[in-house]
């Protein structure tokens, strides 16, 4: 059985992506600043703060511009295919409604991290409990691992949600790196041949889209919880009904590669802290983006080495799904040269500035 669908028959639904993408795409970046402005008048704004980015007052319930970007362009493709009006995206959006609901709350009274856990949990069940689960059917694997289903695919949304919402710290980058994820996702879901997950991807890419102008470095506008809670949502629902339900064992390397920022980013701080004896939701400087800053890259610097970072690992998921071992080694070799060559560049300005300081001194006395 081939890994992928060798016909890419969802192909011929290119104008309906299209649309939803066109859609979503607009709405949200009209919409984005009166989200701004409902952001100020309920007092949804972060404050400058040591561990912050901002120097100024932001208000950062933006992402209720993509919220609604978004479902709009999804409620206009119910009226084209049957499989939006299932049990399965009613569930979807049920949850969707609690995570953004959550998100809202917390942007306006930072909510203490185990409630949001907990209710993240309750939208994870609900989206579980209508029908759409991690299928270890196929995967050629003990009976035991089809009875812990419910529990691994409850860990994979709530996980997902927090990955972004953890790659949310810096201008452009969590709207940023989710487009290029939903992009590299979008195509994996019309290679497995799952419509509705094509159209989440694809909406979801547009929302992102729309809402980057106002968000790309310097912001007037952050997206807050309400938005990167649900763009983590969305894409763990998407890779489960188009990638997950459709490839094998192999579907957690495709999945992996093109989420890879966030999820490397979210186990790597998440170790840390606990080795450190610090709870993994206690906040910190201890993220990719804050390492690449301290190192003195300014944030358009650091928002534009992640994307490549990301567009890379969404490459190499392709190439595993296209089963082109060759080219998945070259991709591999070549994205450690690149980090190679960031890293000598970046030890290089370290030594430059450094020589510079001590000239400096030596001038001085």
């Amino acid at each position: 059985m081939p890994l992928i669908n060798p016909e890419y028959e969802l192909v011929h639904n290119w104008l309906l992506y299209v649309v939803v993408f066109a859609a979503a795409f607009s709405i949200t970046l009209l919409l984005t600043p009166w989200a701004r402005k409902v952001a100020v008048r309920l007092n949804a704004v972060d404050q400058p703060r040591a561990r912050g980015m901002h120097k100024k007052a932001m208000p950062r319930m933006g992402g209720l511009a993509i919220f609604i970007g978004f479902m709009v362009a999804m409620g206009a493709a119910t009226f084209v295919m049957e499989d939006f009006r299932s049990l399965e995206f009613a569930g979807f959006v049920v949850g969707a409604i609690i995570v953004v609901g959550l998100g809202m709350l917390d942007d306006m009274f930072n909510l203490p991290a185990k409630l949001k856990l907990f209710v993240q949990i309750i939208a994870a069940l609900v989206v579980v409990f209508t029908g759409t689960q991690i299928d270890f059917i196929g995967w050629n694997l003990p009976d035991f691992f089809n009875y812990i289903t419910i529990p691994v695919t409850v860990l994979w949304i709530v996980g997902m949600i927090n990955a972004v919402n953890f790659i949310d710290g810096v201008d452009g980058l969590a709207a940023g790196v989710t487009s290029i994820a939903s992009v590299f996702l979008m195509i994996l879901c019309i290679m497995t041949g799952s419509p509705m997950a094509v159209i989440f991807a694809a909406t979801l890419a547009g929302s992102c889209l729309g809402f980057l102008p106002r968000n790309f470095s310097p912001a007037d506008v952050i997206m807050g919880d309400t938005g990167s809670t649900f763009l983590g949502y969305v894409l763990a629902v998407s890779s489960i009904m188009g990638v997950y339900k459709s490839y094998a064992l192999l579907s957690v390397a495709i999945v992996g590669f093109a989420l890879a920022l966030p999820i490397v980013d979210t186990v790597y701080v998440t170790v840390k802290r606990i080795l450190r004896g610090k709870s993994p939701m206690e906040a910190d400087r201890g993220h990719l983006h804050h390492q690449l800053i301290d190192k003195g890259l300014s944030h358009k610097q650091t928002v534009l080495v992640m994307y490549t970072a990301s567009i890379f690992a969404g490459g190499v998921a392709l190439l595993i799904a296209v089963n082109d071992l060759r080219a998945l080694i070259v991709g591999l070799v070549l994205l450690l040269v690149l980090i190679s060559l960031f890293y000598a560049y970046r030890k290089r300005m370290n030594e430059r500035n450094a020589e510079a300081g001590d000239k400096d001194d030596n001038d001085k006395q």
